[in-house]
């Protein structure tokens, strides 16, 4: 085969691979939504907690680096706290190198029975579930395929004369090749897949051991610097996490890629196959970062402040975010689909205020910061001088010929602004006035009504990060998903009421207390989350797949009137 030729060929599975990934994560994704935030968040705990839930993400997503761009977002939102989120990470990066151990076993038997059960999921069945496992097993069905593709594309580099020159050289440069390892899975965007694509050259004897372990060692490395990069939009408490697990891996990774032939003639101790050694490597290099790590993962957390200190107020959304500029162009009003598209961004930012909003209730509670009362009161007047200019901005769209969708859209969106200034208006008065009366009182809640309290707020947010991606992608699956959260909240606050009734009549004397303010906020969690899912609901009704009424039909039907 000529070398053009192979080089294309090898480009070809390489990408396959890569596509396969992906499409096992989006499956998944896809099938388990916001169900599987909310289950991470109602199981988090401790350190150890936290890294079996951060393994048990990474299986299932087939990517220690998903599992950090959503621990990032958990942090954003304060539902972790940097150390517990770097403690998911390394547990993660221990399920992710667990990936790849399964996927280096030759099941090419399986390609066959995957493609045809993926297939027949996928093609003729409706459900989503149904359809979603067929991609995950189209996925897994890929991933072998495109293994075998690059083992035989690459199957003609073993009589290259060039081959045995460039691995002279990386046999002498351990560096060189640990750097290369990094820069492959940072371009490939995915440790998984690099690490799969080195096993599959030390298989076919292109590379010897000697140079894949500095690769593997690499890769993770590139692995975790992805992470920190992929990040670098997100606040700075954010970012601490992915970056600590930067340095505990770089740490963890240079000191065995220093151990030399040590650590070669450790491997063998296990193995005489290279390709088993090589996954044995990747194991234990994440198994190593996870022991010593994890009970550092405080200490690794005050190291990272130091790297990246707090914002000061008004920096990257944790103070007033963008406030003075409004995306409500004039000059667009008589383009209605650009009108249309900054009236959508208008509202995308009232949303992000009032999350920025919502978001630091819970810690006011227990501190009763007056400056950030003060802020958040702030912000509750920038989302009603929103609201107001959106109105005005709106009311001169609608004079124009619009279509029929471009109508109703509009009119969507203004009922979500009109929602959105309310749950603003409660954040501010109601929950703020709770907060008040809590720190003014000396009161305090039980610990179980405070645990119900947290774990309601906590889904209160993650449903208005749910709103903000229905309201960008018009979605009618994330819609759904979002009035079923609706229901869900429903029935939590019923049964935190009746809880908290419970602890009353067993004379609690923390519930007594501050039963009043419990109760209050309870209610106001649950308005603010309708207000949210009113966009969902929006969105379900246009496509058709909301009813009308919910109220049962009765056999007898109307009643006669007299």
């Amino acid at each position: 085969m000529q070398l053009p030729l192979m080089l294309i060929h090898l480009a070809g599975a390489t990408f396959l691979l890569l596509y396969s990934v992906r499409m096992v994560r989006t499956g998944i994704e896809r099938a388990s939504g916001p169900k599987l935030r909310t289950l991470l968040i109602d199981h988090r705990g401790g350190r150890v907690a936290n890294a079996g839930i951060g393994f048990c993400l990474a299986v299932l997503m087939q990517s220690s680096t998903a599992a950090a761009l959503i621990t990032v977002g958990f942090i954003a939102a304060k539902l972790f706290t940097p150390a517990g989120g770097l403690a998911l990470l390394l547990g993660a990066d221990l399920g992710s190198a667990v990936v790849v151990q399964i996927l280096s076993f030759r099941l090419d038997w399986l390609i066959p029975l995957l493609l045809v059960g993926g297939g027949l999921l996928f093609l003729k069945f409706e459900k989503r579930g149904a359809k979603q496992l067929g991609r995950i097993l189209l996925g897994l069905a890929l991933i072998l395929l495109s293994l075998r593709l690059i083992g035989e594309a690459t199957a003609p580099l073993r009589d290259s004369p060039a081959l045995p020159l460039i691995v002279g050289f990386l046999e002498g440069q351990s560096v060189t090749a640990f750097l290369l390892g990094a820069l492959l899975a940072f371009a490939l965007h995915s440790s998984v897949a690099t690490i799969l694509l080195i096993l599959a050259f030390l298989q076919q004897a292109l590379i010897p051991l000697g140079v894949a372990i500095p690769l593997v060692l690499g890769a993770n490395v590139g692995g975790a610097l992805l992470a920190v990069w992929l990040s670098r939009s997100s606040g700075r408490t954010a970012r601490r996490a992915p970056a600590g697990n930067l340095l505990l891996k770089t740490l963890v990774a240079l000191a065995l890629l220093s151990s030399g032939e040590a650590l070669v003639g450790a491997l063998s101790l296990f193995t005489e196959n290279p390709g088993l050694q090589l996954i044995w490597l990747h194991l234990a290099l994440n198994a190593l970062v996870l022991i010593l790590g994890l009970p550092l993962v405080t200490l690794v957390e005050r190291a990272m402040v130091v790297v990246l200190p707090d914002e000061t107020p008004g920096a990257n959304g944790q103070g007033q975010p963008g406030l003075t500029s409004t995306a409500l162009d004039e000059r667009a009003l008589d383009t209605p689909r650009l009108a249309l598209t900054n009236v959508t961004r208008e509202v995308l930012r009232m949303a992000e205020v009032v999350e920025v909003m919502t978001r630091p209730t819970m810690e006011l509670y227990e501190t009763g910061e007056q400056e950030e009362i003060q802020r958040i009161v702030a912000l509750d007047q920038e989302v009603n001088a929103r609201f107001e200019a959106l109105k005005g901005y709106v009311a001169q769209l609608t004079r124009r010929e619009l279509s029929e969708g471009d109508q109703q859209r509009s009119l969507e969106l203004m009922d979500f602004a009109i929602n959105l200034e309310s749950a603003g208006d409660i954040v501010s008065k109601r929950l703020l006035s709770q907060a008040k009366k809590m720190n003014s009182n000396d009161l305090s809640f039980s610990r179980e009504g405070w645990y119900e309290l947290r774990g309601m707020h906590d889904r209160l947010m993650i449903n208005l990060q749910l709103a903000i991606n229905v309201l960008i992608t018009d979605s009618p699956e994330a819609a759904r998903k979002l009035v079923e959260q609706k229901d869900r909240m429903r029935h939590l606050e019923r049964n935190s009421r009746n809880e908290h009734l419970n602890r009353l009549r067993r004379g609690i004397g923390s519930s007594e207390g501050s039963s009043n303010v419990h109760l209050e906020t309870l209610r106001a969690f649950k308005e603010v989350n309708a207000l949210f899912a009113s966009i969902g609901q929006s969105v379900l009704q246009r496509h058709g797949q909301l009813r009308a009424s919910r109220l049962v039909e009765t056999k007898e039907g109307p009643q006669p009137t007299h």
